[in-house]
């Protein structure tokens, strides 16, 4: 289906990776290969946390907070990364569109608040660790997970609304595999001005904000690890931060990244768009288990206590 400049249609074309038609099927692979990798990692989180007692703590909490999120991002794109690759299937209409960027764009917002309050838990372990168990107590973290939950739903919630008022008269065809507010909202033949301009004030409300609130705590984690006299402890200290440092690097350079191009970056690389958008998505939820299992010693012993039970049972 082609697109012309004054006729309307009622679905987007999505795009794989520029120029690599013809190696789709053997690209699938690695896609879902991915896409194992990580449902398998985040659910094994998820399971070692809920059935040992021992990890009943505020970081492992928040962690399976994160490993929710993550599975969330990987199911809302799912369908239509391995739709391409895998069935040439590139047709998505109004309604499925949507939907998916309301879903994707409110899993992003609360990953970004999952390592905002893992940020405050490693602030208060360090900073103020004699009131650690006091100040994070169960219902804290419950009310704290809810808040975030809502932020992210309510911030996202007109977006979909916004774009449905428009009439769609450009060009059909989007840059990635799944839908992008900042990109469908440009194959509007309307005024954008409103939908630009909120997206901006998401962006530096909750990322943004998210972003700087991470930044202060490790200003004032720094500072409290190198006041302790004893190198060993500070150091011990620092490397409980390294796992959550990854997530952080991980979620929010591509992120940026890509939002500069989307915004500035009119002739920047189509394969650098995707292979950013691809990045963005798919990256954290496959490393983050990766980085956890290795850094957590607590976490290693819970997977190998699971392992042993699971070869006495057998």
């Amino acid at each position: 289906m082609s697109a012309v400049n004054n006729t309307n249609f009622n679905l987007f074309l999505l795009t794989g990776i520029p120029g690599q038609e013809d190696v789709h099927l053997w690209i699938s692979v690695s896609f879902c290969l991915v896409y194992v990798i990580s449902i398998v990692g985040n659910s094994v989180i998820l399971f070692i946390i809920k059935t040992d007692a021992s990890l009943h703590e505020p970081m492992y909490i928040f962690l399976s907070m994160l490993a929710i999120t993550d599975l969330g991002l990987l199911i809302s794109t799912m369908p239509t990364i391995l739709g391409i690759y895998l069935f040439n299937s590139r047709e998505i209409n109004f309604e499925a569109c949507f939907a998916q960027l309301f879903f994707i764009h409110s899993l992003q917002l609360n990953e970004s608040s999952m390592l905002l309050l893992m940020a405050f838990d490693r602030f208060v372990a360090i900073c103020n660790p004699l009131r650690y168990t006091s100040i994070l107590t169960v219902q804290t973290i419950d009310n704290m997970g809810l808040i975030s939950v809502l932020r992210s739903l309510t911030v996202i919630f007109p977006l979909p609304f916004l774009l449905k008022r428009f009439r769609y008269c450009r060009a059909n065809v989007l840059s990635h595999s799944y839908c992008l507010h900042a990109e469908v909202m440009k194959m509007a033949c309307s005024d954008i001005s409103v939908n630009s301009i909120y997206g901006l004030f998401i962006t530096f409300l909750t990322v943004g904000l998210d972003l700087l609130l991470i930044f202060l705590s490790y200003v004032m984690i720094l500072n409290t690890a190198l006041s302790i006299a004893s190198n060993a402890e500070c150091l011990r200290a620092l490397n409980t931060c390294i796992s959550h440092l990854c997530a952080v690097l991980l979620f929010y350079t591509p992120m940026i990244g890509l939002s500069v191009i989307h915004r500035f970056g009119k002739g920047s690389s189509p394969l650098l768009q995707t292979v950013l958008s691809y990045i963005s998505l798919l990256l954290p939820p496959l490393i983050n288990p990766i980085v956890y299992s290795m850094k957590s010693r607590h976490l290693r012993a819970g997977i190998s206590r699971a392992l042993v039970k699971c070869r006495v049972s057998s």
